[in-house]
């Protein structure tokens, strides 16, 4: 099994574990004590809390929040317009795309698009209770998105992009299914400078949203190598290395060490881009 393969495996047992615990009524997401992406529950979050606002959770079931595993809320920044179609990649218990069907109505449509057979199961069931019928959810991965060329007005993304081992495939394959004019607006964890080597060895912190953590100007120069423009990262929350001192500590980490050297480094972004019209 190739290293991608190994991180993808190690990702997809994560979030089964963290769909099984929000089914069953144990919280593992935003308003939880959970650190990002599926990690374990009893550290504390320094990512996923306080994310969604509570007009917009109210009508959706309560799976649906606890299985929201992300780092911002993209449904809240990426001005969705009636009638669009709208693409989540690595959608988990379907929470954003929820959010994003109602905001394109009747005549718009939402996907979402997750490689985990127990997210999917539980988004579909969050769909039925929440009575949203203009949304799908699709199996598959990030990087071989199974929609059709020029089919798609806007992609959001929560806290997933960042988790895919070929960063460069998944954006390609955006740029792909977009339509001329489309929009990219994700949220991601992002790093302004340079991450101590013991971090980006560890894959639970990989699962758990930080160490697969692209450079700022990494993110910005992948998205113009895909054929991105009009790109910004706009940092939403900076996170302090202490909120993760215990979590850093359990995976064998010197706290006090690392800290000089990335406090205030990781933050999550509002990443917003184009696909070009043609010319």
């Amino acid at each position: 099994m190739s290293e991608s393969e190994s991180l993808r495996e190690a990702v997809k047992e994560k979030y089964a574990e963290a769909a099984r615990q929000a089914a069953e009524g144990g919280r593992s997401g935003c308003g939880s004590d959970a650190v990002c992406c599926g990690a374990e529950t009893s550290k504390i979050d320094p990512i996923t809390s306080n994310l969604y606002g509570r007009d917009e959770t109210s009508a959706l079931p309560e799976a649906a929040v606890r299985a929201s595993l992300g780092c911002g809320n993209p449904t809240a920044l990426a001005e969705l317009r009636a009638g669009e179609t709208v693409l989540d990649l690595g959608s988990g218990g379907g929470i954003d795309v929820l959010l994003s069907a109602r905001r394109v109505g009747p005549a718009g449509k939402a996907y979402g698009l997750d490689m985990t057979d127990e997210m999917l199961s539980l988004a579909r069931k969050n769909q039925a209770e929440a009575g949203v019928t203009n949304a799908e959810f699709l199996r598959g991965h990030i990087e071989e998105i199974p929609l059709p060329a020029e089919s798609v007005d806007v992609i959001i993304s929560n806290c997933v992009i960042n988790l895919s081992a070929d960063k460069d495939k998944v954006l390609a394959e955006a740029l792909r299914v977009l339509k001329p004019g489309g929009r990219l607006a994700v949220s991601d964890v992002v790093v302004r400078g340079e991450v101590p080597a013991e971090i980006r060895r560890s894959v639970e912190l990989w699962v758990g949203c930080v160490a697969g953590a692209l450079e700022e100007s990494e993110y910005r120069s992948k998205l113009e190598r895909a054929g991105f423009t009009g790109i910004s990262i706009e940092p939403t929350r900076v996170y302090d290395v202490e909120d993760a001192r215990e979590f850093l500590a359990a995976e064998g980490i010197d706290v006090d060490r690392i800290a000089p050297h990335v406090q205030g480094r990781f933050m999550s972004a509002f990443i917003r881009a184009g696909k070009p019209q043609p010319a």
